[in-house]
């Protein structure tokens, strides 16, 4: 089966067309025919080998965390899911099976709801991983209606996701953007706008002297985001910062995986692109063969929108 994966970690250059095992779903598990998988951050650093230490099969190591196309295989006790099914689902990479970025993809049935009415394969394959990482992320903030969140990293799909999530529940939203993304971030829904960077939390401290309820910090600034949060409040970060911020400030650590098989919040996350509390974002698309000038694109930066593999013959 072809993949597209690498057999020594290192640049965009080691990516290959790889021949792999086909899989079948067992006992509570879907097989999807993968007409698109998004690229993402944490695909650059499986490929470069910077979790090398937690992949759990031997190489070719297979990037991707969202995979959409159209279930071919159902194993028993799988519910409502039929051969035919259009879905989009989160697949965690370091498993034994490895990623999205194959012709085929076995993940629990949990983890793979149908596609939001209205939009297409690719569009959908940028959702799944990057939404439910943001729903996450408020849902360990536990933002009260009414109070203030920073948002670092507002332009990219899960800062996006953020602000258009947490807007949608009461939550007032401050955002970072460069001069040239400010519109898009506006459209997204931040009530107000700061300079983006390393200073940032001055720029939130102008506006709110007293400091934010939570920053759900996309850019991963970490410890240098930290004087914007009041006291008591929250950090959601993205790389598992260990730092200690003090002041009783809250560390949540969001590990996407962890909700992977949480059926009821990727439904929503499916209800809120049909109704269009969320924006489906694509920058690019590139054939599974062009997977190393998409990561390349990807690491130069600078993209609005999810970067995808398209798979359709």
């Amino acid at each position: 089966m072809r993949a597209v994966g690498v057999t020594e970690f290192g640049g965009p250059e080691t990516l290959r067309i790889v021949d792999v095992p086909e899989p079948h779903a067992g006992p509570g598990e879907v097989r999807i025919r993968v007409h698109a998988a998004a690229v993402n951050p944490s695909d650059l650093a499986l490929r470069a080998g910077m979790r090398a230490g937690a992949l759990r099969q031997p190489p070719p190591y297979v990037p991707g965390w969202d995979a959409a196309g159209v279930v071919d295989e159902v194993g028993e006790g799988t519910g409502g899911h039929r051969v035919g099914d259009a879905v989009m689902a989160v697949v965690q990479p370091f498993g034994p099976r490895g990623g999205a970025c194959a012709d085929h993809v076995v993940v629990p049935a949990e983890s793979a709801v149908p596609i939001p009415a209205g939009a297409d394969v690719v569009a959908a394959a940028t959702l799944p991983m990057n939404g439910l990482t943001a729903w996450l992320a408020l849902e360990r903030l536990a933002l009260p209606s009414g109070s203030t969140l920073a948002v670092t990293g507002a332009a990219g799909i899960f800062g996006g996701y953020v602000v258009q999530l947490a807007k949608a529940a009461g939550v007032r939203v401050i955002a970072d953007a460069a001069a040239r993304d400010e519109d898009l971030v506006h459209r997204l829904g931040a009530y107000q706008i700061v300079r983006r960077g390393d200073d940032v939390a001055q720029w939130i401290r102008a506006l709110v002297p007293h400091g934010v309820y939570a920053v759900a910090d996309g850019a991963v600034l970490d410890e240098r985001v930290v004087p914007a949060v009041r006291d008591g409040g929250g950090l959601a970060v993205l790389r598992g910062w260990d730092g200690d911020p003090g002041r009783g400030i809250a560390v949540h650590k969001i590990m996407v995986g962890t909700a992977a098989r949480n059926t009821a919040a990727l439904d929503e996350l499916r209800r809120h692109a049909e109704d269009g509390t969320l924006t489906l974002r694509v920058a690019r698309t590139f054939r599974p063969e062009e997977a190393a000038e998409a990561h390349r694109m990807l690491e130069a930066g600078g993209v609005r929108g999810r970067i995808v593999l398209d798979f359709r013959d």
